[in-house]
């Protein structure tokens, strides 16, 4: 993770000192921006009133997602960044985020930089590190080093008005940062590496940080009468888990998150095209964002009481996998008409939703899955889909999802959608027709969790990026975790 010192503000920008050799700079603005007064003067001064120039012929007014980059405008000075961060009004978190993201892209082949924040976007000093943190993740666990490639950023100094309090802040959100890369880490990975089996033993490695782990293994969950999760998983040589974590950070009821961890979605016999199936490894994302926001609570010491229960499976084809027309009996001991193996996910939330709500009588439940590719034409890759049961809950993730980014949009639901779950031969069936899919999905999820209050995020539209963002690269995103870690933040000011 990029290491992120914070100080009191850079000397030169209080008209005290001179640049620091061979110094970089990055400047977070608004549109009030003015090089002509204050401590800017100087800095134009400084570099000859090549900062003036450069502004004037670039036409930087300080707006969201403006930049201007200066290399080498004097001696003393290696580079100067402008990043807008649009109009005061619109300030928030995620415009500082972002602006801090797209800070380190600009500063490509700079082992450090200093950043300081101009007028009210000092006020979200810590997003602009948390940006930059995020922005400069990247994957690169099988890539053999490159010699020739440019060094890294190592090193980002924030220079600051009140560095104790944008510390406060900044430790509270790297912890979130950490339970990110969890997840990315965890979407990131193959399938032929990240198993099930595997899967469950990277999770056994949060007991370091004080959660309590407890995996039920494939013998344990036919002895529990997991017949729907198993269902999916039999057509693998590898087999399934559950993992179970806990964070005792209160003595009240606990907020359960549960995560589809599908490692290999192939479709099974109804098998999926070949194009684009490689992506199919993320179809654990909601797993890895209930993994990620484990870690995010833990590492920040939050007082509240989470569980995070996760469905491990591998979805493959052979002699022995799960047949469109099988009847599976699930932990609630519905039985359940499987008319296409490809709908398997809800097979394993499912099992994992009941288990969760019967063992822990949780608050609320809130499961994460990427579900369907329904919600993607439903929604695009802008916000995933929030089904619930509760209004309360679905107004704290809606609220959530604005303030940290991670945005989510309510769909219907209703008992018109949930007659079409109807099935001749068993209980219900795991498919209706093709329209309202992602939310005859949800209504099929709300048939295991009882009158517990419950929120479902399809997630299949937000955890991966086919194209790379200001605080994300190409591929994983790590959604969820800081939507997660938000809804406890709310419960832990609620309680405190």
């Amino acid at each position: 993770m990029l290491d992120i010192q914070i100080q009191a503000q850079f000397p030169i920008l209080q008209g005290t000192g001179a640049p620091e050799s061979e110094q970089t700079l990055v400047l977070l603005t608004g549109p009030d921006f003015d090089v002509a007064n204050g401590p800017f003067s100087r800095l134009d001064a400084v570099t000859g009133g090549a900062l003036r120039r450069a502004v004037a012929i670039s036409r930087y007014k300080g707006q969201r997602d403006q930049s201007c980059v200066l290399l080498a405008p004097c001696a003393a000075l290696a580079r100067i960044v402008l990043i807008g961060c649009g109009a005061d009004e619109d300030l928030d978190g995620p415009a500082i985020e972002a602006a801090g993201g797209q800070a380190v892209k600009a500063l490509r082949g700079a082992t450090h930089a200093d950043m300081a924040f101009v007028g009210k976007c000092g006020g979200f000093a810590a997003h602009g590190a948390l940006g930059a943190v995020l922005g400069r993740y990247e994957f690169d666990r099988y890539r053999t080093p490159d010699p020739d490639s440019p060094p890294r950023l190592q090193r980002l100094n924030l220079g600051v008005l009140a560095p104790d309090a944008v510390q406060r802040d900044w430790d509270s959100l790297k912890a979130v940062a950490a339970g990110i890369f969890r997840a990315r880490d965890l979407v990131s990975e193959p399938p032929n590496v990240l198993t099930p089996p595997e899967f469950a033993r990277r999770i056994e490695t949060l007991r370091d940080l004080g959660v309590e782990v407890e995996i039920l293994d494939a013998s344990t969950l036919r002895s529990l009468g997991f017949g729907a999760l198993l269902g999916v998983a039999q057509g693998s040589v590898q087999e399934a888990r559950v993992a179970i974590m806990r964070y005792r950070g209160s003595e009240e009821a606990p907020l359960a998150f549960i995560g589809k961890g599908v490692t290999f979605d192939s479709g099974g016999i109804s098998i999926k095209p070949a194009a684009g199936m490689d992506e199919m490894k993320t179809d654990m994302g909601g797993a890895a964002a209930v993994v990620g926001a484990l870690e995010a609570v833990a590492r920040r010491k939050a007082k509240a009481h989470v569980i995070g229960v996760v469905g491990l499976v591998e979805n493959m084809l052979s002699g022995n996998a799960q047949r469109p027309g099988d009847v599976v009996r699930s932990y609630a001991g519905k039985t359940i008409e499987v008319l296409n193996t490809d709908a398997e996910g809800r097979l394993v939330l499912a099992d994992v939703l009941a288990y969760a709500r019967e063992r822990f009588q949780p608050k609320l439940m809130v499961d994460l899955a990427t579900l369907t590719g329904a919600i993607v034409v439903s929604l695009g890759h802008v916000r995933a889909g929030l089904f619930s049961n509760d209004d309360a809950l679905a107004g704290a993730l809606f609220q959530s999802g604005e303030e940290t980014g991670e945005a989510v949009w309510r769909m219907p639901m209703g008992k018109a959608y949930d007659r079409q779950l109807r099935s001749d031969i068993a209980d219900m069936k795991n498919i209706t027709g093709r329209p309202g899919s992602a939310i005859t999905a949800a209504q099929f999820l709300a048939r295991f969790v009882g009158d517990t209050a419950w929120a479902h995020l399809d997630i299949a539209g937000m955890a991966w990026r086919g194209d790379a963002a200001p605080q994300c690269p190409k591929g994983a995103t790590g959604f969820g975790v800081r939507l997660l870690d938000s809804l406890v933040r709310r419960h832990e000011s609620r309680t405190t």
